[in-house]
């Protein structure tokens, strides 16, 4: 949230800035033993836009209604499709701030600028060629699955402008685990009626978010720092499939230890989880018997949890 020297709270801004840019960079990222993943064509480089802007002179349009330097929200838009052709990397986070540069540089009124960009997924289309199947290239396919995110806060400076604040989203990973987890010896009191579980399907939505040391690896990736949205997706079903947890708390935790060990590049990361767990139907009487389930009642349970390297340094993992 902007506000101005005084405390007031001021912004407006432009959003649902679809943004369909095709042929950017590649990304090229290093490899982690999780994930297959080391980079994508960008062939469609493809984003929503939120976009707001701050600034002492935009005071007087509120107070006396003058908007003699009030940037039309139009005109934000315009300067947001056409200036993303005009960018040469290949990170979400690099295209924001390329933004944010052109519009200080265009504006000299704004002194405050908040960006954030979903970005769209379009996954490529395997077609017959003369080895067997490979990617088109020209076909791809809109995935509304998970997707990654980032938003910077900037503030203009003598020399440009300056990134005070970032956050890189992976959003709505949706993963079950059939077996394999449990939820038992928490307090019981006249109010409990949930029986302990020692091995339950365990359905989550999981948000991640990750901040960097050093913000420039976000917006570099030839840097070689830069940490994919794909491989932390990859390494947190890794890790799902890999521990039996006694609780979601405890899941995210084991989450956040890997990912710090694996990007020492990473300040922080954090989670939002919702327990989504089915009710049991049928239940399965051992191992990989057939159970049925059906959804939740409404109430669902959630948690949140941020790390920072401290975490890793006190467990003692960080090889």
């Amino acid at each position: 949230m902007m506000k101005l020297k005084s405390g007031r709270t001021l912004y407006y801004g432009k959003g649902d800035v679809m943004t369909y840019r095709t042929y950017a960079k590649p990304l090229k990222t290093a490899p982690v033993p999780e994930s297959r993943y080391t980079g994508g064509d960008n062939v469609i480089f493809a984003h929503n836009v939120l976009f707001s802007v701050s600034g002492e002179a935009l005071l007087a349009s509120f107070t006396k209604g003058d908007n003699s330097l009030v940037i039309a929200t139009d005109s934000m838009k315009n300067l947001i499709l056409r200036e993303s052709a005009a960018y040469e990397g290949a990170t979400t986070e690099g295209l924001l701030h390329f933004i944010a540069e052109r519009f200080f540089a265009k504006y000299p009124s704004i002194t405050g600028i908040e960006i954030s960009g979903d970005r769209i997924p379009f996954l490529p289309l395997e077609v017959p060629g003369p080895e067997g199947l490979a990617p088109s290239g020209l076909v791809y396919r809109r995935s509304h699955n998970d997707h990654a995110s980032a938003s910077l806060s900037l503030i203009r400076t003598e020399d440009g402008c300056s990134v005070t604040g970032h956050r890189c989203v992976l959003s709505n990973l949706q993963l079950i685990k059939v077996s394999g987890s449990s939820f038992y010896g928490f307090v019981r009191d006249e109010y409990t009626t949930l029986p302990d579980s020692f091995d339950r399907p365990l359905f989550i939505f999981l948000d991640i978010y990750w901040r960097y040391s050093d913000v420039t690896d976000a917006l570099d990736s030839d840097k070689g720092a830069y940490a994919a949205a794909e491989q932390i997706r990859d390494i947190a079903h890794a890790v799902f499939h890999e521990f039996n947890t006694p609780s979601i708390q405890h899941l995210i935790y084991q989450i956040g230890l890997r990912l710090l060990a694996r990007y020492p590049q990473l300040e922080e990361v954090g989670f939002e989880s919702n327990n989504r767990t089915w009710e049991t139907v049928v239940n399965p009487a051992e191992g990989l018997e057939p159970g049925v389930f059906t959804e939740p009642r409404p109430p669902y349970g959630f948690q949140g949890f941020t790390m920072t390297r401290e975490d890793l340094i006190a467990s003692g993992e960080q090889s």
